[in-house]
C-alpha cells in the first residue's frame, strides 16, 4: 500500500498548534502501513479519504487507523492511499473552497473509492458542483438527524451514528434516582448548535420529570463558573464544545471536556466512546471504533466489484461504557449500572497488580520457613543424637571397666587361689614321696583333678569370650553349641532350630548374629524371668533371619524406662546389625514376652568397621589375625576319674 500526506491546511498559528495534537498518531500509522511492501499480483487501487472533521477530533484518528488496517490486510489489492483534512468544524464556511481544491488536485487521477468522515460529509456528494460524480462513496460518522437522508447519493453506502442522549440521561438516573436537575452542555460552533438540536429532541420526555437547563451560549469562563455552583441532585450531560459564545475556539475532547469536567461539581455524563477517559463518567455512546469497522469492511467489498446500491446503509451500534475512576469518584455503585455495560480503565486490586509477585514471595517465605524449621529440628535431633552418644560412651566405658574388673576378680580370686592351692599341694605331694608314697599318690591324683577341673573352667571362659565352634563348624553348630551350655549353665531351657543355613557365612555376620544371640538370651536371664526361649535361623532370598523370643515379663518399647533397663545391650545389638547393613527390630508388650527380629545380608554390604561390645574384653583383634583359644585336649575338660 502506497499513501500520499493529507494536505494541510492553512490557519492561524494557534489553531495549527491545537490541531496538530492528533497529528502524530495518524502519520505514524500511516507510515508503517504504506510503506509496506506490495505482493505480486495485487490490483492497483486508488482510495481518497475526506475528513470533514479535521484530525483535532480523536474519533477521525480512529476511524482512519481502522480503514487503513482493513484495506492493508487485504491480500488482493495494492491501495494507494490519499488522505485530506478539511478541518470543516471550525470554518465551515470555506469548505467549499476547499473541496474545489481537492477536486483540482485530484483531477487527474483515477480514483477507485471515496471515504467521507463527518456529520455533514454525505452532503457534498449532492452539491450542484458535486465531486467525483462517478467515483463510489462510503460515508460514516454522521447522525440521520444531522442530514437531510433524503439527498443521500444512489452511489454511495455507509453507517450512521446510533445517537441516544435519552439512554445516558436514563443510565445516569439509575446510578442517581435522587436527581432533580439536568444540565446539557454544548459550544456555538454549527457542528456543536446541530448536536444539540438533536439532544434536545431526544430529551423532551424528561422536562416533565427533571429540570432541564441547557449551557450553551456562555464563554468558557462563564461556564466553568456556573459548573461550580451547580445545585445539590444534579447530573451535567456534555454534548459537543468546538467554539464557545465569543468564538473562542477548542480542541473539543482534548481540551475543553477536561475543563469542563474538571469544574463540575456533579457528575458529567457522556454521548461518544472518545469522551472516556477525559472526565465523563460514561454513558450509552456512540462507537466510533464500529464506524471505522464498517467502513473498513465497506470499502472493500465495493474494492472487490460490489456496487454501493446493493450494500445497505447501517447503524453502527452504540454501547453501555463508563469509566472506573469517575464511578470511583463520585461513589457511583457498579451494581445499578444498565445490563452489558462495560467499565473502562479499572485499576487492578494490588493482589490483580502484584499477585503473581506476592504468591512468589509467600512461596519462598513458606519455603524458607520450612526449610528453618526442618534445619531447626535436624540441629536438635543432632543435639540429642550427640547427647545420647555422650551417655552411651559413658556406660560403654563404664561397662568396659567393670567387665575388667569381674575378669580380673575372677582371675585372682579364683583361678590364681586354685593355682596357688594346687602348688601348694604339689610342694606338699612332693616332700611326703619319701615319707609316704602312698599318701603323696593320693594327693597327686587329687591335685590331677583339680587341675581337669581348672582346665574345664578355664575352657568356659574361653568360650564366653569367643567361641571356638564358630569358626571351625560355622554358625548353627556355634549357636548351638552356646544355646546348649547356656541351657546348662542358667537353668533356663532354649529350643535352637535353623534351615538352609549355609556353612560358608562372612566372619563378621556370624560373629554379629553370634553376639546378638548372646546378648538376646543374656537379657532373657537378667530381665525377663522366663524359663523358655526360642532362637531361630533361617535363610531366605539371601537374607539371614534370626529370631529370639520368650515367654517373660516383656516391657513397654514405648515408655523410657523399659529400654533403659536394657539400654546398653539393645544399642549394642542394633549397632552390630546397623554395620553389616541389617534391620533390627524388637517386639515387647508387658507380661506377653519379648521377640527379637534380625534380617542380615548373606554378603556383607559394606566393610564393617567392628566395635566389641561392653561386655567382651578390650584389645580383641579380628578374628583373621587372633591366635587360637586354648586346646582344651591340652588341659581336660572334666575331671579323670582316678582311684586311690
Amino acid at each position: 500500500m502506497q499513501c500520499v500526506y493529507p494536505r494541510k491546511r492553512v490557519g492561524s498559528p494557534s489553531r495549527s498548534f491545537k490541531r496538530s495534537i492528533w497529528s502524530p498518531l495518524a502519520l505514524a500509522t500511516l507510515v508503517l502501513i504504506c510503506f509496506a511492501p506490495a505482493s505480486q499480483g495485487q490490483v492497483r487501487k486508488n482510495v481518497l479519504m475526506i475528513n470533514i472533521i479535521g484530525q483535532s477530533h480523536p474519533g477521525s484518528v480512529v476511524v482512519t487507523n481502522l480503514v487503513l488496517s482493513a484495506l492493508h490486510s487485504d491480500p488482493r489489492f495494492q491501495v494507494e492511499f490519499y488522505w485530506e483534512n478539511l478541518d470543516a468544524i471550525y470554518h465551515p464556511d470555506e469548505l467549499q473552497e476547499q473541496l474545489d481544491a481537492v477536486v483540482q488536485q485530484y483531477r487527474h487521477r483515477k480514483l477507485d473509492l471515496i471515504v467521507l468522515l463527518g456529520p455533514n460529509a454525505i452532503q457534498i456528494l449532492a452539491e450542484p458542483r458535486t465531486i467525483f460524480p462517478n467515483v463510489p462513496a462510503v460515508f460514516c460518522c454522521s447522525a440521520p438527524g444531522q442530514i437531510d437522508q433524503t439527498r443521500i447519493d444512489r452511489r454511495s453506502t455507509g453507517s450512521w451514528f446510533q445517537l441516544e442522549p435519552s439512554k445516558t440521561v436514563e443510565a445516569a438516573l439509575g446510578l442517581l434516582p435522587e436527581t432533580r436537575h439536568l444540565f446539557a452542555v454544548g459550544g456555538q460552533s454549527a457542528y456543536d448548535r446541530r448536536l444539540t438540536s438533536l439532544a434536545k429532541t431526544a430529551l423532551t420526555s424528561y422536562e416533565n420529570k427533571l429540570d432541564v437547563t441547557y449551557l450553551t451560549d456562555l464563554p468558557m469562563s462563564e461556564l466553568q463558573e456556573r459548573l461550580r455552583h451547580l445545585p445539590e441532585h444534579s447530573i451535567v450531560l456534555y454534548l459537543s464544545f468546538f467554539k464557545d459564545v465569543q468564538g473562542r475556539e477548542f480542541l473539543n475532547i482534548a481540551e475543553a471536556l477536561p475543563l469542563i469536567a474538571g469544574a463540575a461539581n456533579a457528575p458529567v455524563f457522556g454521548i461518544a466512546d472518545t469522551q472516556l477517559g477525559h472526565g465523563v463518567v460514561g454513558g450509552f455512546v456512540v462507537s466510533f471504533e464500529e464506524q471505522g469497522k464498517i467502513v473498513g469492511r465497506d470499502a472493500l467489498e465495493i474494492l472487490a466489484g460490489k456496487p454501493p446500491q446493493d450494500i445497505p446503509i447501517v447503524h453502527g451500534p452504540s454501547l453501555y461504557q463508563f469509566d472506573w475512576r469517575e464511578l470511583q469518584r463520585w461513589k457511583l455503585d457498579e451494581s445499578r449500572l444498565p445490563a452489558g455495560s462495560t467499565i473502562l480503565f479499572r485499576q487492578p486490586t494490588i493482589w490483580e497488580r502484584y499477585g503473581g509477585t506476592l504468591l512468589i514471595g509467600l512461596l519462598v517465605l513458606v519455603t524458607l520457613s520450612l526449610l528453618i524449621f526442618y534445619l531447626l529440628f535436624e540441629r536438635t535431633q543432632l543435639d540429642a543424637a550427640r547427647n545420647e552418644q555422650i551417655r552411651l560412651s559413658g556406660r560403654l566405658i563404664n561397662a568396659q571397666e567393670d567387665e575388667r574388673a569381674r575378669l580380673a576378680s575372677e582371675l585372682h580370686d579364683d583361678f590364681s587361689q586354685r593355682l596357688a592351692v594346687l602348688s601348694l599341694g604339689l610342694e606338699t605331694a612332693a616332700e611326703i614321696v619319701p615319707e609316704s608314697p602312698a599318701e603323696a599318690n593320693r594327693q597327686l591324683h587329687e591335685l590331677i583333678n583339680s587341675a581337669g577341673e581348672l582346665g574345664a573352667d578355664l575352657h568356659t571362659l574361653s568360650h564366653r569370650l569367643h567361641s571356638s565352634t564358630l569358626e571351625r563348624l560355622g554358625l548353627a553348630a556355634g549357636v548351638a553349641a552356646f544355646c546348649k551350655e547356656f541351657a546348662a549353665q542358667r537353668g533356663i531351657q532354649v529350643a535352637f532350630s535353623h534351615e538352609n543355613v549355609p556353612r560358608s557365612v562372612s566372619p563378621d555376620i556370624s560373629l554379629c548374629l553370634f553376639r546378638i544371640v548372646q546378648e538376646g538370651l543374656r537379657n532373657v536371664q537378667k530381665h525377663s524371668g522366663a524359663a523358655r526361649a526360642q532362637v531361630r535361623i533361617d535363610t531366605m532370598d539371601g537374607t539371614l533371619h534370626l529370631s529370639i523370643s520368650d515367654d517373660g515379663e516383656g516391657f513397654d518399647v514405648d515408655v523410657k524406662d523399659g529400654v533403659e533397663r536394657q539400654g546398653l545391650g539393645l544399642w549394642s545389638m542394633r549397632e552390630r546389625v546397623r554395620l553389616v547393613g541389617g534391620r533390627f527390630e524388637i517386639h515387647s508388650e508387658t507380661q506377653k514376652g519379648t521377640r527379637i527380629e534380625v534380617w542380615v545380608p548373606l554378603k556383607k554390604r559394606f566393610d564393617m568397621a567392628r566395635s566389641e561390645p561392653a561386655d567382651e574384653s578390650v584389645g580383641r583383634t579380628p578374628i583373621a589375625s587372633r591366635t587360637a583359644p586354648i586346646d582344651p585336649i591340652r588341659i581336660p575338660l572334666s575331671r579323670p576319674k582316678v582311684e586311690g
